[in-house]
């Protein structure tokens, strides 16, 4: 099986609060107890995570399916990556690992990854609970078939000392340009910083925020039970978007000229850019979401452009055409896409 190009249904459906929360992850980090985490582990013990793994959830209802991440060609595990269903450093791996996937993409497992297995469930705006309610019911699956690696004392033993205890990691990918416009962006940041959260990029670990687009999620997964956890993120998430709103009703009430010329100005390139980089892209491309989402702009959905986002992704843009793409050819099928969508 191949993976999917269709866009994943995180991205594709619409959910509450979406006009500043994009989505809602939950990701549990399990390992099997007697076999060595992943890089540590040989070959035979690393074949023998995929198939207990894949015998544990051999009659799921989910119907996830399982692809080797040796057997795609380079565009479709990048394509993995630039949905959030996998890491960039694991779809460089070898044929030790793989990933599990239902045919909404909305669950996935990413075997052999830090840990022997990673449920990953994404759900479009703010639905931590609901996606923390599929990816425990799967988890509660996968126990009746494997004898996980647990401690009385420390809880889910994982590779990584960050995630023991629950495993948990929950996190929401909000767009927050009103506050980035009002330099209250960095005050934010240092706020939720201080409530034992971590404030990362579109890619998670190690990426920097494009398109005023930040992923904010637990730092620690111990000494505390999983609602707990997912409560505190999602008060704190709440928090944010009342910032973000109060924000962009301020931008209109005391600078509502400057504002719609920005956002125009945004919306005006994008539908006429001859070439456009994926940067840029994402800069113009939040302007425009704001100026739907605030009513400046009419007559286009804003789920297009969270599609969008993802759809201007260079592989993406690769698999669209069937082939190789240069950095410059890419920026002219870029800008031809983004039109296109526009002017439907």
């Amino acid at each position: 099986m191949s993976a999917n190009f269709n866009l994943s249904t995180w991205i594709s459906d619409g959910g509450p609060e979406q006009d500043v929360v994009l989505s809602s992850r939950i990701r549990l980090a399990r390992n099997i107890e007697g076999i060595p985490f992943p890089n540590s582990a040989g070959r035979e013990e690393l074949q023998e995570v995929t198939d207990q793994i894949c015998a544990a959830i051999k009659d799921n209802k989910e119907e996830l399916h399982y692809i080797n991440m040796s057997d795609l060609p380079e565009i479709e595990r990048g394509l993995l990556v630039e949905k959030n269903m996998v890491s960039p450093e694991f779809s460089k791996k070898g044929s030790s690992n793989g990933i599990l996937i239902n045919d909404s993409e909305r669950i996935s497992v990413m075997i052999n990854e830090e840990d022997h297995y990673r449920i990953q469930v994404l759900m479009p705006g703010l639905q931590l609970n609901k996606a923390f309610n599929m990816a425990d019911e799967l988890d509660d699956e996968f126990e009746k078939g494997i004898d996980y690696a647990f401690s009385k004392r420390w809880g889910y033993l994982t590779a990584c000392p960050t995630n023991l205890g629950t495993g948990l990691r929950s996190s929401v990918m909000v767009h927050l340009p009103a506050l980035n416009i009002t330099d209250n962006i960095s005050k934010m940041l240092e706020a939720v910083s201080k409530l034992g959260l971590v404030v990362r990029g579109i890619y998670g670990e190690g990426s920097k925020s494009i398109g005023n687009i930040y992923q904010i999620s637990n730092q620690t997964t111990m000494g505390s039970i999983e609602q707990d956890i997912i409560n505190n993120l999602k008060s704190v998430t709440q928090k944010i978007i009342e910032q973000e709103k109060n924000a962009r009703n301020n931008l209109m009430k005391n600078d509502e000229i400057k504002l719609k010329d920005k956002i125009k100005r945004s919306f005006g390139i994008l539908k006429f850019a001859h070439t456009i980089s994926s940067k840029e892209a994402m800069k113009l491309l939040s302007d425009v979401k704001l100026g739907i989402d605030m009513g400046i702009i009419s007559d286009v959905d804003t789920r297009l452009l969270s599609k969008l986002i993802i759809m201007i992704r260079p592989y993406h843009l690769q698999k669209s055409v069937g082939n190789e793409l240069s950095t410059q050819e890419r920026d002219v099928i870029r800008a031809e896409l983004i039109q296109s969508k526009l002017n439907m």
